[in-house]
């Protein structure tokens, strides 16, 4: 699988960088970097390190909305992963809520090295109130956006495709640009899929400019 995808090398690279409790506390905005963004319990924290091939790199907090940091992991000088928050979940209180969701959308509108928002959602109970208030902001920014319908295997394939199928067209109804996959991180469905999307969010491998070849004529 790594031959066929070296981003999937390079995202085993992956290592913590650190933490920022905001916009203006983030590592210099240069190179690339995509994000991880997720309603609490939605599997962000597995989808990360199932495609980092590593089992504890990003941790799920014991506290699920508690900790309201960015989390960066370096994967060279250039690319970095975020692990933004959980977000939507109940028990933090409102004014905790109404902070982070400006600090969200500070974030995802103004940094310009984010290339990409990579969105999860539990596959059977995708897009609640907080997914489309990000998906909107990352609207508003036209900024490029993968969904994960995540722990796919807890239904069977036909059910699992009915609701691929079902946000396809809730997404088109909403006029929503983005695309969307199953994805497991227990049984590594959809990780060639999802490597596919940050190697182009990424830039990985670099694009070489060919030179233009030389030739030499040998008659006068």
């Amino acid at each position: 699988m790594s031959e066929q995808n070296p981003v999937l090398t390079l995202l085993e690279k992956a290592k913590f960088m650190t933490s920022a409790p905001r916009l203006s506390a983030c590592p210099p905005n240069i190179g690339f970097e995509v994000a991880f963004a997720g309603r609490s319990n939605a599997g962000k924290s597995s989808a990360i390190n199932a495609l980092t091939r590593q089992r504890q790199l990003a941790r799920a907090s014991k506290t699920p909305g508690r900790t309201q940091l960015l989390n960066y992991f370096s994967l060279d000088e250039e690319r970095r992963l975020v692990d933004l928050p959980g977000y939507g979940y109940a028990a933090v209180p409102m004014a905790i809520k109404l902070a982070w969701q400006k600090e969200l959308e500070n974030y995802l509108i103004k940094r310009e090295s984010l290339q990409g928002l990579i969105v999860l959602m539990d596959v059977r109970h995708p897009l609640q109130k907080y997914d489309e208030m990000l998906l909107n902001w990352a609207q508003r920014r036209q900024l490029n956006v993968h969904i994960l319908l995540t722990k796919a295997d807890k239904l069977n394939r036909s059910p699992a495709l009915a609701a691929l199928q079902s946000m396809q067209k809730q997404l088109k109804a909403k006029n929503i640009v983005a695309t969307v996959q199953l994805f497991s991180a227990l049984q590594k469905t959809g990780l060639e899929d999802a490597a596919d999307v940050l190697a182009q969010w990424l830039h990985y491998p670099p694009q070489v400019e060919n030179e233009a070849a030389i030739t030499t004529d040998s008659q006068p």
